[in-house]
């Protein structure tokens, strides 16, 4: 290779729980080949997705923006072409013009579908749909299934993450004048939880822990919970019981391994370049899994299940191996990370991580998050973390919730009335925030906006429609 600058390789799953790695504490999880990249790198536990919901979390990672920057601050398919000119050129664009080759492979949720984001190569769905005649999504049942155990449809070398992990491995292998740029984004662990055979009887649930729960009123507080439950057709008289939980756990774990084993492809086809030490590998999630935490699905919460997330930062030829920090550090500073390693450094509204790691720059004292749900009252949540503490504000009946992290890691204990000097303290630096941040809608004379609160109506998702009578899906 004639460049001396390093390969950027990013790995992404989609909702995957931080407490998903053996090597970084779960005994009960089998997850080989993301713990060579903790052992190949810097492991950082305290990493949070700032809008822990798909498509705005995805957003901040191709522009290292904020979701009040990108304005996207809910899963809102909206045509995302003019965010170019709201917060510079895209992440992948942008390592182009500093002289990568650049790809992405799997999924990218933007819209429109034809959206350019920068890419020399991008290989999705489309792709897969023409070369295979398979459809993604017919691996598993949508709607009222959605969570319950299944097992993929498709071979295991035969599935969607097969086909992407063939091709990136392509890609990686190319032996060009360019340093390249990556993405490969994989679906799983995202529901519906089918992993193949034989991940799908990898996990006993009865070795598997239950859920974590904290008092209803705790629990329930964002009154999105409770509804997103109803949603997704997940509601139960008194919740899930935990033997069920048990079981859906059993399956999401299996397609973590399962994308496991493609990972270590990945891994073996960089160690396979004679530059391996000098290729930068990133592995992340957009958001976790509540996966009956605090009797909730899904994410868009900022209990630790939803919006905390791996983050694993490897590069040989300059940074320690099997380190680990605390630093608050989140998906916005990717786009810094990878600009800072390819010798022009940008950050736009990150962090310096390399330089934190490196001792050359500080982290972060402060972390915020923000959430909306689109089509649903004024649901607006802001979340704040420092030091030991997580504040959250929720500006449907304007109330609030304070959690001591390091005496309380599961979030059962809300002490905000014992702290008010703190919950006081975070809801300014909250409200100073979405004032430097222009986002008028939250905010007035430097005080967050309250709502009389306002019950959701519930709905469900349908994907699947049933037929009007059983018999008819016979015809």
């Amino acid at each position: 290779m004639s460049d001396a600058r390093p390969n950027v390789l990013f790995v992404m799953t989609d909702q995957q729980r931080s407490d998903t790695i053996q090597a970084l504490g779960n005994s009960r999880i089998h997850t080989p080949n993301i713990d060579r990249l903790v052992d190949r790198g810097v492991s950082f536990t305290n990493a949070y997705s700032p809008d822990p919901i798909c498509i705005p979390a995805r957003h901040t990672i191709r522009t290292g923006c904020e979701a009040v920057s990108t304005g996207y601050l809910g899963n809102e398919k909206r045509d995302a072409r003019h965010l170019e000119d709201r917060c510079g050129p895209f992440l992948a664009r942008s390592m182009r013009e500093r002289g990568y080759r650049t790809f992405l492979v799997g999924k990218y949720h933007a819209h429109p579908r034809d959206i350019d984001l920068g890419y020399d190569h991008r290989l999705s769905f489309e792709a897969f749909r023409e070369e295979t005649g398979h459809e993604v999504k017919t691996t598993a049942r949508q709607g009222a299934m959605v969570h319950l155990p299944q097992q993929n449809r498709l071979p295991p070398d035969d599935n969607y993450e097969a086909w992407m992990t063939d091709r990136a491995v392509d890609l990686i292998g190319r032996d060009t004048d360019e340093p390249f740029f990556g993405l490969v984004s994989y679906e799983p662990p995202h529901p519906p939880f089918a992993p193949s055979p034989p991940f799908d009887r990898m996990y006993d649930p009865e070795r598997l822990e239950n859920p974590v729960k904290g008092d209803l009123e705790t629990d329930h507080m964002d009154e999105k919970i409770p509804t997103q439950n109803h949603h997704f057709w997940t509601t139960r008289e008194g919740g899930i019981d935990d033997t069920t939980v048990r079981v859906i756990k059993a399956y999401y774990y299996g397609m973590i391994s399962e994308v496991d084993r493609r990972i270590g492809r990945l891994l073996d086809a960089v160690e396979a370049r004679d530059d391996a030490d000098n290729t930068l590998i990133c592995f992340f999630s957009d958001h976790g899994e509540l996966l009956g935490d605090h009797r909730g699905w899904e994410k868009s919460s900022f209990f630790e299940s939803s919006c905390r997330v791996p983050f694993l930062v490897s590069w040989p030829a300059e940074l320690p191996e099997g380190d680990r920090r605390d630093d608050l550090v989140a998906l916005t500073d990717l786009f810094g990370i990878a600009t800072t390693a390819a010798g022009d450094q940008e950050l736009r509204d990150g962090v310096d991580v390399l330089g934190t790691i490196r001792g050359d720059a500080e982290p972060r004292e402060r972390l915020f998050g923000y959430h909306r749900t689109p089509r649903l009252p004024p649901n607006f949540t802001g979340m704040v973390r420092e030091g030991r503490w997580k504040y959250v504000f929720m500006r449907n009946g304007g109330r609030e919730q304070l959690f001591d992290l390091a005496a309380d890691p599961n979030e059962l204990d809300e002490c905000a009335a014992d702290n008010p000097e703190v919950v006081a303290e975070l809801r300014a630096a909250l409200a100073e925030k979405l004032t430097d941040a222009g986002a008028n809608e939250f905010v007035e004379n430097g005080t967050l906006r309250r709502a009389p609160y306002q019950e959701i109506d519930m709905g469900r998702l349908v994907r699947e429609p049933y037929p009007e009578e059983p018999a008819d899906v016979l015809d």
